[in-house]
């Protein structure tokens, strides 16, 4: 393979091909272009990348994710990946997910307006998460399945997963089915998750979430043959995708999914605690699901009570950022937002949708901001 007129050649000698060009056949290559010589050779693909700094930087190709920005979090770990209890990058090391939940974004201007890339940029930039979850109730709240206007949320959404890939973060998008049967909404899933994930089927920084807490519904029943049915249409799209399943009682009850896993790759289980109701007993759930080789991403997690309104935990939050950190389990903050109660990260008298001081933070939120700081792996 040459640039015309160029004497870089070489003879192949793996299905994978990396050249490294000169700044003379790089000139030579923009004004002559590329010919490929050779007996039996078949080009099926071209990917060019720019190196900063030793991070890599796509832009719409392939699983690229489409991000412009180098070194940033996406940039330097590129498509991830599940092996065992854990989420690898694509250099085959650990990684850990982490960073900030919006709330309901289908709760009105209070909720969405924290989806824009100035804030996005704040918590990538001063707080050092590489994550944000895009929260969509289906059934509840005027949701997308409960007279919702499905083009609006569908944008709110959209724009979320475009700024974030713009800033080269990681970007959960939850079908956040909450304290019901997850098939009660299954028609809309399908709908939804089928355009979210064709739209964005070469982003690899989107993970999908497809039932936040399915409470009351058995696993074997009821969850699993509704995962078997949703992530095959997420998997016709992105076919690599990390996938995110719900388990039941709030999802908690990891035993009981374990016990009946899923046969598909890159997919995890879901957990959820808050600090003050959720102490000792279940970070040693956690742990045991861990040591059988479950693999657990907890992408709601507060730092009071259940009521996400009880009294702010400092003690026992520690104590579960303790775990996370031992077993480098991906973990994502409820919630993004100024509404006036425990969990918010923003305090009730603060207007900021982006650059807070620590001063426009609730006790949770100056918590978990240094949280995150503690634990920052770019």
């Amino acid at each position: 393979m040459s640039g015309n007129g160029s004497d870089a050649s070489f003879t192949p000698t793996a299905e994978k091909i990396v050249y490294t060009l000169t700044q003379s056949d790089a000139e030579k290559l923009k004004v002559d272009g590329l010919y490929v010589n050779g007996f039996g050779v078949v080009l099926s693909k071209i990917e060019v990348c720019v190196k900063s700094s030793g991070a890599s930087s796509g832009n719409g190709s392939g699983n690229s994710g489409g991000q412009t920005q180098s070194g940033t979090p996406f940039a330097n770990h590129g498509a991830l990946h599940v092996s065992d209890a854990y989420l690898y990058d694509e250099h085959n090391q650990k990684y850990q997910l982490y960073g900030m939940s919006t709330h309901g974004l289908n709760f009105g201007d209070d909720m969405s307006r924290y989806v824009n890339e100035a804030a996005f940029k704040t918590l990538r930039d001063d707080w050092k998460t590489n994550c944000i979850r895009l929260v969509l109730y289906p059934k509840q709240y005027g949701g997308y399945s409960d007279g919702g206007d499905k083009a609006a949320l569908k944008k709110i959404i959209c724009d979320g997963v475009d700024a974030a890939t713009k800033l080269g973060m990681y970007v959960i998008v939850d079908w956040h089915v909450h304290n019901y049967n997850p098939n009660d909404t299954k028609a809309d899933a399908k709908t939804f998750l089928g355009e979210i994930s064709k739209k964005y089927a070469n982003h690899a920084n989107v993970l999908y979430e497809i039932c936040n807490e399915p409470t009351g519904s058995p696993w074997s029943s009821a969850i699993k043959p509704y995962a078997k049915e949703i992530i095959p249409l997420i998997r016709a799209n992105a076919p690599n995708a990390v996938i995110i399943v719900g388990t039941n009682t709030w999802s908690q009850d990891l035993d009981e999914a374990w016990a009946d896993k899923l046969n598909f790759k890159n997919v995890m289980y879901t957990f959820h605690f808050y600090a003050s109701t959720h102490t000792q007993s279940m970070r040693t759930r956690v742990e045991n699901a861990v040591s059988k080789g479950m693999p657990i991403f907890i992408t709601e997690f507060g730092t009071c009570d259940a009521s996400g309104n009880g009294g702010f935990n400092k003690t026992e939050s520690e104590a579960w950022f303790a775990l996370l950190k031992k077993h480098n389990i991906s973990h994502m903050n409820w919630s993004l937002c100024n509404k006036n109660e425990t969990a918010s990260a923003i305090s009730a008298s603060c207007n900021k949708t982006s650059d807070w001081a620590d001063s426009d933070l609730t006790e949770s939120g100056k918590l978990v901001k240094a949280h995150f700081l503690a634990i920052s792996s770019r």
